[in-house]
């Protein structure tokens, strides 16, 4: 009688130990769940705000430089060379060295990229072969950049139709929708500005 007392107060039974075990592993899933839930929410923030940083930095960029176009090259053509949807060539003097760079900014399939050419010789020439090319962002889904207006523009008044008459351009529109990454949250960021040119600017 005494041993079979000793026997059931003894141990667990195999069955609390399944138990158990279960239990356990079904807290250590919960918690594995929820860490990797935390890391995915974290790493979605910091890559919205890796994002919309970036964003903003290139459009300040552009639009500083578009803002102060020279009045004319150092070769003595129009300050605006080209202006299409998704492309905009101008002259200005970006590095603050007297001489104004040839800049284009331009989408090459869904690349927006950026060229430079520093004006060389005697007398000075721009060489498409000196072209400097950065990548700004990768993954821009909008076609459509660029936007232009003349003297009237208001607020509410229609973009210049394509062809535009490149002299009559005073503001441009400039419009990104960039996807860091396609394959992942978070959605794609627009972010856009309007640029008055100071050089061409008459009752703007």
């Amino acid at each position: 009688m005494k041993n079979q007392f000793k026997n059931k107060k003894g141990g667990l039974t195999i069955m609390e130990i399944l138990l158990a075990m279960a239990i356990s592993i079904a807290i250590l899933g919960v918690f594995t769940l929820f860490a990797k839930n935390l890391w995915t929410y974290n790493a979605f923030v910091s890559s919205s705000f890796t994002s919309i940083d970036a964003g903003r930095k290139i459009l300040k960029t552009i639009s500083s430089e578009i803002r102060t176009i020279a009045s004319q090259s150092d070769i003595g053509t129009y300050p605006i060379s080209q202006a299409s949807a998704s492309s905009f060539t101008f002259y200005s003097d970006i590095d603050g060295d007297g001489l104004k760079e040839r800049v284009r900014y331009f989408l090459t399939s869904t690349t927006l990229q950026k060229g430079v050419i520093k004006p060389t010789g005697s007398p000075l020439s721009y060489n498409s072969a000196n072209e400097i090319i950065s990548t700004l962002a990768i993954n821009e889904t909008n076609a459509s950049i660029f936007s232009y207006y003349n003297k009237n523009y208001d607020g509410t008044t229609a973009a210049l139709s394509f062809p535009v008459n490149i002299p009559d351009i005073r503001l441009v529109k400039i419009i990104l929708t960039i996807d860091d990454n396609p394959n992942r949250p978070p959605a794609p960021l627009t972010f856009s500005t309007q640029v008055s040119i100071r050089n061409l600017k008459d009752n703007l």
